[in-house]
């Protein structure tokens, strides 16, 4: 028997976003309708967007997630950080979809394990299975979804816990070609500076966004280690870049900056946040 339920049912819901389904939807639809974006040319092949509670941070994933209105995936790859330790480089989900207010969101095994066997076959790493995580970096990104997208999707999540542009961009490399045989879109989970003043964060996350525009997934990761800016999720962001550049993507588009303090009217202690839309 296994030790697990095959739905992952939502630790956050409740918390960090509304555990009642219409008052989900309604408050993700007034984000992403409030969102007045600058004209994008080319597909959107990804998006950049934060995962704080949507007190928080959901004005500017409306940002982000008013690109892909409308629109339908057959898959969509959330990258995002494992807040948790564990020893592996990358992580996916034992479990059979996940589950928010909005309904489950099936995740898509026979294509974790063909990436998975791909990047072993390329790195030596694996998609290491978990089951019961809390993370909420990359649940939180699946509502957003799930209002957005006209139609039911499939999952691939993949949680980074690396920050070596060698291995990432050789994962990159190994998945991208399986990804191209289907509609997809890309999702890299990030939220940016944490608890310096906002004067301060202004100036730290303008630094590390500059570098995402830039599309420069090994200035990311630079800026990160020598402290230039920052972002919690700098690997699954940099390994989405490197993704998406495989799939055709040319281009970076910053769509909206904020702080907690927009939110909360404390700019003593912020954390960052950003959209961002990756197009051919």
């Amino acid at each position: 028997m296994s030790p697990y339920s095959p739905i992952r049912r939502s630790p956050i819901a409740g918390a960090w976003y509304p555990s009642n389904p219409d008052v989900l939807r309604s408050e993700i639809n007034g984000y992403i309708d409030q969102a007045a974006n600058p004209p994008l040319q080319g597909d959107v092949i990804g998006l950049i967007a934060p995962h704080a509670g949507y007190f928080y941070s959901g004005a500017t994933a409306g940002h982000a997630y008013r690109c892909i209105k409308g629109n339908a995936y057959e898959v969509c790859v959330i990258f995002s950080p494992l807040h948790d330790y564990m020893p592996n480089k990358l992580l996916t989900s034992a479990h059979e979809a996940y589950a928010t207010p909005l309904g489950q969101v099936t995740v898509d095994q026979p294509l974790v394990e063909e990436c998975s066997a791909r990047i072993e076959e390329s790195t030596g790493e694996i998609l290491q299975h978990i089951a019961n995580d809390r993370e909420h970096s990359l649940e939180i990104q699946l509502p957003f979804l799930q209002t957005a997208l006209r139609d039911t999707f499939k999952l691939l999540p993949v949680m980074v816990r690396s920050d070596d542009p060698v291995l990432l961009e050789a994962v990159a490399r190994s998945i991208a070609p399986v990804l191209k045989n289907q509609k997809v879109l890309l999702v890299a989970s990030t939220d940016l500076s944490h608890f310096y003043t906002k004067d301060e964060a202004v100036m730290l996350d303008s630094s590390m966004l500059h570098h995402m525009t830039a599309f420069s997934p090994e200035g990311i990761l630079k800026a990160e280690r020598c402290g230039e800016g920052f972002a919690c999720g700098a690997g699954a962001v940099a390994l989405m870049l490197w993704t998406s550049r495989y799939l055709g993507a040319h281009k970076v588009t910053l769509l909206d900056q904020s702080t907690s303090a927009d939110a909360s009217g404390d700019a003593s202690r912020v954390v960052g946040y950003g959209a961002l839309a990756v197009t051919s």
